[in-house]
């Protein structure tokens, strides 16, 4: 595998040759410029290509030894299966060469969405998570996904910080340690459904397309489960961007998506808690230098919330 740039991402002159020739060849242009986004936490190549012709495509690239390649690639076969409607961009392809796989999706022209109070974004965000999950997953999908082992069903942590607590816990999820971790343990039998996951929904895998709208990208964790994991996975991003913790657990207690599985929808924000609690201790992994002081501030928005949910 090609030795990481210092911003933990591969670049576009990272990528072999013959994979590039191979890309420009199908896409029937040259490659001008290439720029990669802000936010995200993989390293693979993950950038808007412009062409000659001036149209513009988004492209995900790694070895094929490397595991986000598999990731990359079901992010393509999901893509491709999404129902009409889905607030999801176009696959345009997969190539392979030179033991590379590159998949290549439209291009969003747009900004993350602004999750802050003053913006309509979370709104409309709130507004298709409700769409996404007021349906089960249509059979194409559930097939595409059927092989595919949950990422959100194995989160704890919890059940690791309450066997050895760390010095530099707070006094009030120290307090609190053994009924968080009899809450986590009660969401591996909660967490199957069959509704649309996407897994990993934050601003930074969202795009506010002009014409679109809000729009999710980076669908490499996608599954089925129950329909609050997405909801509940969004609640503490509003938090960090700056909605009160007692309005934001309002719009749990009333969207849909939450509404009638409160038990299930705790038990979920506990473990998701717990996995960033744990995890924020440890030490940063390769290629990701954000997401240990990410995972910190998750876990104290998540913390926030579960109080109001267990008061």
């Amino acid at each position: 595998m090609s030795v990481l740039p210092p911003s933990g991402r591969l670049r576009w002159t990272d990528v072999p040759a013959p994979l590039r020739t191979r890309l420009e060849t199908a896409l029937g242009s040259a490659v001008t410029d290439a720029v990669t986004p802000a936010g995200g936490f993989g390293h693979q190549l993950a950038a808007a290509l412009t062409l000659a012709s001036g149209r513009r495509v988004f492209v995900k690239a790694a070895p094929d030894d490397d595991p986000l390649t598999d990731a990359n690639v079901h992010e393509a076969t999901v893509l491709d299966v999404l129902p009409p409607g889905a607030p999801a961009p176009e696959l345009l392809g997969i190539h392979r060469a030179a033991g590379w796989t590159a998949v290549v999706i439209a291009h969003l022209d747009g900004p993350h969405p602004d999750l802050s109070p003053a913006s309509s974004d979370a709104g409309q965000t709130w507004a298709l998570l409700d769409k996404l999950t007021s349906s089960p997953a249509p059979a194409a999908y559930t097939a595409a996904v059927a092989g595919t082992l949950s990422g959100a069903a194995g989160l704890h942590g919890w059940d690791v910080l309450l066997a050895n607590p760390p010095g530099d816990l707070e006094p009030d999820v120290r307090d609190r340690l053994h009924e968080l971790a009899e809450l986590e343990a009660a969401w591996p039998g909660l967490a199957h459904g069959n509704r649309i996951v996407h897994g990993d929904l934050r601003a930074d895998n969202m795009v506010r397309d002009q014409e679109r709208g809000v729009t999710f990208v980076d669908w490499a964790h996608a599954t089925t489960g129950p329909a609050c994991i997405d909801a509940a996975s969004l609640a503490p991003q509003l938090v960090l961007a700056g909605h009160a913790p007692a309005d934001v657990a309002r719009l749990l207690r009333d969207h849909p998506a939450t509404a009638d599985s409160p038990d299930t929808t705790t038990a979920f924000l506990a473990a998701l808690t717990g996995h960033w609690h744990c995890n924020a201790r440890r030490p940063a992994p390769p290629g990701a230098p954000g997401l240990r002081a990410y995972q910190h501030r998750a876990a104290t928005a998540g913390m926030a919330l579960l109080v109001l949910r267990m008061n």
